[in-house]
């Protein structure tokens, strides 16, 4: 199965603040906010939401295709993901740019506050994705994750036109893009990825009610933080997955790009909604044990092993046979 992935790539900037952002809040006064939180730490780890969907399916052993504007600090990036099986070679490289830079401050309860500078995100919009198929060869599969807005809805527009099914992931991009934007990106999707926060911003944005956005996609998937994941249709197809158990809870930060990982992985394996949401909830349970949202790391083996432990041996079995060692 050829899949595309397009999206970010970033250098994340992850700090840790000992207490809880709300015991800074002040009820009433929250319309005029100035806040600054004196942090415990500083990390500067390998990011981007294009780019750990792309990093984490890798590790599954399959190898995506990255379609992304990176900077011309590429180089040393370009060759962690090329070792380790990300195929980087359509990449669109800026001239005058440096990568993007994510940063974030996460609190005691795993709340975050984070901010993005594009930088050579920016110009993802110069993507043309049919030059890189003439390349690869037509997708079977375009992921399409929190990217320039106007790239996002081009790529849309092309997939759309040639046919090619879409996994939708606004996410990070929600807040930036209007509610028109919103509904070109959701319409026709075959999958749509949200966690539940974003899809209360959808409704809210695009007038659409619950029921609407369900109609307009083939299947909804919404991750719903340490309950687990939903997978549901207006067929009636409703999955309900809970998260493997971590063995810490260190950093948040990409665990929603591993779910997408996994899932996407297991569509490629040719697995059930319920498998695909056990793997993507298993590769996200490495993520938040780490710092970083690429620096976990397993051996097939180990995997297994802790996929027996958290959904049993028969799924265990399934995804076994897909995974190299």
């Amino acid at each position: 199965m050829r899949i595309g992935v397009a999206g970010s790539v970033g250098l994340d900037h992850l700090m840790t603040f000992p207490g809880k952002f709300t015991d800074s809040l002040v009820a009433g006064s929250l319309e005029k906010v100035s806040l600054s939180f004196l942090v415990d730490g500083l990390e500067v780890r390998r990011g981007g939401c294009a780019a750990n969907i792309a990093f984490g399916m890798a590790n599954l052993g399959l190898s995506p295709v990255l379609i992304a504007a990176v900077g011309k600090d590429w180089a040393d990036y370009d060759a962690w993901l090329t070792r380790h099986g990300v195929d980087t070679s359509h990449v669109l490289i800026s001239q005058e740019q440096y990568t993007a830079h994510f940063t974030v401050t996460t609190d005691s309860e795993l709340n975050q506050i984070a901010s993005f500078f594009p930088g050579a995100m920016s110009e993802a919009r110069n993507i043309e994705l049919q030059p890189i198929m003439d390349k690869t060869g037509r997708f079977d599969l375009l992921v399409i994750s929190p990217d320039d807005p106007e790239a996002m809805l081009r790529h849309m527009e092309v997939a759309l036109a040639n046919g090619i099914p879409v996994a939708a992931d606004p996410s990070q991009q929600m807040a930036r893009m209007s509610g028109d934007e919103i509904r070109k990106l959701i319409d026709g999707a075959t999958y749509l990825f949200m966690n539940e926060y974003e899809l209360a911003l959808a409704i809210q944005k695009t007038g659409w009610s619950d029921h609407e956005i369900l109609q307009k996609v083939k299947y909804r998937v919404i991750t719903q933080g340490s309950a687990g994941a939903r997978v549901e249709s207006i067929e009636g197809e409703f999955i309900k997955v809970v998260c493997a158990k971590e063995k810490s809870k260190v950093d948040p930060t990409g665990v929603g790009d591993s779910f997408r990982s996994g899932f996407v992985a297991g569509l490629a394996w040719g697995l059930s909604h319920e498998r695909c949401a056990q793997l993507g909830s298993m590769v996200a349970t490495y993520v938040i044990e780490t710092t970083g949202t690429q620096e976990y790391r397993f051996t097939p083996a180990e995997f297994v092993s802790r996929f027996a432990d958290a959904y049993g041996a028969a799924a265990a079995a399934e995804i076994s046979q897909h995974l190299v060692s």
